[in-house]
């Protein structure tokens, strides 16, 4: 496997969506094939002069955990205060096993300007590297990378469906040009994968 080819740019950032345990094999919300994306971005990230990385940081009480709602199950949408939220198994809890980054991609996260946490809320999940669900609440990312004079962002990572998605469709929304690397990147399903692509087509995101 081996990157597509583009012209990288100092006004180029690649931002690496939570490449962590429990989205890889043996994790508590694991992606198929997620581990092994880790040489792949490391190999990516060598080219940019900026990386970010974004890491999942849930507090055990976290809304978006079927285990905080009596009877419901993992995968399944309940109502809350912000719209809509998928239930997930318990996972990237603060300080756990699961929550650290995979040990492949050492070499990507040392190469990190900044680690963006996502998802410490309670009370509000978060996709997005750029906005948690609610949709109102910054991570600071935007700027961050106007501070950095970064004008194009390229995106990888732990799930294509969701986190990747949302944060290529904020990018673009905070007036950034997003381009996603699909090679880089591993989804929770077909459908919802699919849905993302169709997604990014009607954003004008590139997809590599």
């Amino acid at each position: 496997m081996s990157i597509p080819a583009f012209d990288v740019l100092d006004t180029d950032a690649l931002i690496v969506v939570d490449p962590q345990n429990d989205f890889c094999e043996g994790g508590a919300l694991a992606v198929e094939g997620g581990a092994g994306i880790m040489l792949l971005i490391n190999e990516i990230a060598a080219q940019f002069k900026t990386v970010i990385v974004s890491q999942d940081w849930h507090t055990p009480d976290q809304i978006s955990f079927a285990s905080n709602h009596e009877g419901a199950v993992p995968f399944t949408a309940i109502e809350v205060a912000y719209g809509p939220q998928m239930l997930w198994p318990d996972h990237c809890v603060q300080g756990s096993n699961g929550a650290d980054f995979h040990a492949d991609v050492a070499p990507a996260i040392q190469r990190a300007a900044a680690i963006i946490r996502k998802g410490a809320n309670p009370a509000v999940d978060s996709y997005s590297a750029f906005f948690e669900n609610d949709r109102q609440t910054s991570t600071g990312l935007s700027g961050l990378l106007r501070g950095l004079g970064i004008k194009r962002v390229f995106i990888c990572g732990l799930a294509y469906d969701y986190c990747v998605r949302y944060s290529a469709e904020d990018a673009v929304r905070e007036g950034f040009e997003a381009i996603v690397i699909e090679d880089a990147s591993r989804a929770i399903s077909p459908d919802t994968a699919q849905a993302a692509r169709d997604s990014f087509a009607a954003l004008n995101i590139t997809r590599l």
